[in-house]
């Protein structure tokens, strides 16, 4: 695991951050018989060899306490698309969140068209929005046919969604304008 290595083990292997130790095995046990290459129906030796490497690192202690620091440290810098003051319940507010949920989606999908989907957890983390908000956001999105959820559990954006980002004009059009590192508290 090196340093410049960005892959997140936790939503490779479809787990939580606080997973024990059984429940990371369980998991990885379930996914590997269905990603094995010796598998006809869904076989794909990448995405084996992805949770191999993601097990690997979850399941030793010392390579798990490694991975967790630089794990926390890569989310505290990553970028935040809200401060405390904008997170209001108004009209505004939800637009601006559904907006942002609908630009890292857009992003993840851009990033990696195989696997475009990010985890709920990530999402909360991201846009520091506590999980029963993000739920009415993501049930809203989702009737309105911009995301879906993928065959893994996470959520990615649908054709539809990447169509309504760019009638808004794209990622920089959409008004979100990111925090700077020491600018949190300004309005």
């Amino acid at each position: 695991m090196g340093e410049a290595d960005t892959t997140n083990h936790y939503e490779v292997l479809q787990v939580s951050p606080r997973a024990d130790q059984d429940t990371i095995s369980r998991v990885f046990r379930h996914l590997a018989k269905r990603y094995h290459p010796d598998n006809a129906d869904s076989g794909d030796a990448a995405r084996f060899k992805q949770l191999l490497d993601s097990f690997q690192v979850l399941s030793n202690p010392e390579h798990r306490a490694r991975f967790d620091v630089h794990y926390a440290e890569r989310v505290e810098r990553t970028w935040r698309v809200f401060d405390q003051s904008s997170s209001r319940d108004d009209a505004a507010s939800d637009r601006r969140m559904r907006s942002a949920l609908l630009s890292l989606l857009y992003s993840a999908r851009r990033n990696d068209p195989d696997r475009p989907g990010m985890g709920e957890l990530e999402l909360e983390r991201i846009l520091g929005c506590p999980e029963h908000h993000l739920k009415f956001h993501v049930w809203y999105l989702r009737e309105n046919g911009l995301i879906k959820r993928t065959e893994s559990g996470t959520l990615a954006i649908s054709a539809g969604g990447v169509d309504a980002v760019l009638e808004a004009g794209g990622l920089t059009r959409l008004n979100l304008h990111l925090l700077e590192p020491g600018n949190e508290g300004a309005a």
